[in-house]
């Protein structure tokens, strides 16, 4: 069943002082961050999205950013490179509040030129 849907969208060129700033070791999980030389553009295009699914989770969660670090929540990708939403910490104890334990998390993320988006849904 579905308990929370989410959506967000940003502007990608938001992140390009984000990136030589602290800001990103601020809102995002070591576990996001860029290793190699990716160049300016397709790293604002990353955390953009990123940032986007963060967001939407908040949402889907329905409690805004209150009681988790967005750090708590992360994007990785399985072995067939598909994202997959990490819900840890606090954030996970928030979900298993409001909704119990045992949630699923789906979500789709996209960009193209200034602006990246996201989803997330929330399954009990």
């Amino acid at each position: 069943m579905i308990k929370g849907i989410g959506c967000d969208i940003v502007k990608v060129s938001r992140f390009e002082k984000w990136i030589s700033s602290s800001m990103i070791e601020r809102f995002f999980n070591e576990n996001e961050f860029l290793k190699g030389d990716a160049c300016a553009a397709r790293q604002c295009e990353y955390y953009a999205c990123r940032f986007a699914a963060k967001e939407a989770f908040s949402k889907a969660l329905g409690t805004g950013l209150t009681g988790f670090s967005l750090r708590d929540v992360y994007i990785r990708k399985n072995d067939s490179g598909k994202p997959e939403l990490v819900v840890e910490n606090n954030a996970l104890a928030k979900v298993n509040e409001i909704f119990g334990e045992g949630c699923v998390f789906h979500v789709s993320l996209s960009h193209e030129k200034e602006y990246a988006v996201a989803y997330v849904i929330i399954e009990a």
